[in-house]
């Protein structure tokens, strides 16, 4: 199995895990330069990083040209090129609009896979964005997940290698606040109908069951910790997974 990690600027890489990729998040508001700066110091540490292309960040072709540019300049090789947050800033409204201006080439790409759908998009606009980018993706990133039979079913729909987004160690309470921030419907659903008692509420959840749930489905899988950066990588070590 390969385990990525996604990170924020801020992160201290010496409080890294052992793993090899390493996805910078471009939040909103965040400077280019910055995440661009962060990819080299992650590429002179020994990761492979891998720089967020939120197309509603960025305000037009010259700031994705010396975005792009600054990457390569760092060594990166791979990015994670979305659609990113609902609100535009310049002259990029979707992910496709990157992907045709052919800055990317000679990059991995990966592009992003919402198997719980999107408050944002309909499924069919979802489905018609992942028909349209496939032609110019090595690989789909999904957003992070719960219930293994809405994984499979998406896996088994994609020729593409799909990397699937899991939580750290959370608790439910947290998997529950993080998952109404994103609309994850199903995620939200099958928290609930996995309760047991009360207690569970405060302990911590770890993935391991729902990657033994896709062990013959699924060897690629993407962390985001929410801020557990600690108990993921904790979590890494006694699995042997790092």
């Amino acid at each position: 199995m390969n385990f990525s990690l996604e990170i924020t600027m801020n992160t201290e890489l010496s409080n890294l895990p052992k793993v090899k990729d390493v996805y910078i998040t471009m939040l909103p508001g965040d400077d280019y330069k910055k995440v661009a700066n962060k990819a080299l110091d992650l590429s002179k540490s020994g990761f492979n990083p891998v720089p967020h292309f939120p197309a509603r960040s960025i305000k037009n072709i010259e700031a994705l040209k010396d975005y792009v540019n600054r990457c390569k300049d760092g060594g990166v090789k791979q990015a994670l090129v979305i659609g990113g947050s609902v609100q535009l800033i310049g002259d990029f409204h979707c992910s496709l609009q990157l992907l045709e201006t052919g800055l990317f080439e000679g990059f991995k790409i990966g592009i992003a896979g919402h198997p719980d759908g999107s408050p944002d998009i309909s499924d069919s606009d979802l489905e018609k964005a992942m028909i349209d980018k496939k032609p110019y993706a090595d690989y789909i990133v999904t957003q992070w997940l719960l219930d293994a039979e809405l994984i499979t079913k998406f896996v088994s729909k994609h020729d593409l290698p799909v990397h699937v987004g899991i939580t750290g160690p959370l608790k439910i309470t947290s998997l529950l606040k993080f998952a109404n921030i994103v609309g994850a419907k199903n995620s939200i659903n099958f928290l609930k109908s996995n309760l047991t008692k009360a207690v569970d509420l405060f302990k911590p959840r770890n993935p391991n069951d729902i990657i033994e749930k896709l062990r013959g489905s699924a060897k690629n899988f993407h962390i985001y910790t929410f801020g557990g950066l600690k108990e993921t990588n904790k979590w890494l070590m006694e699995n042997n997974y790092v």
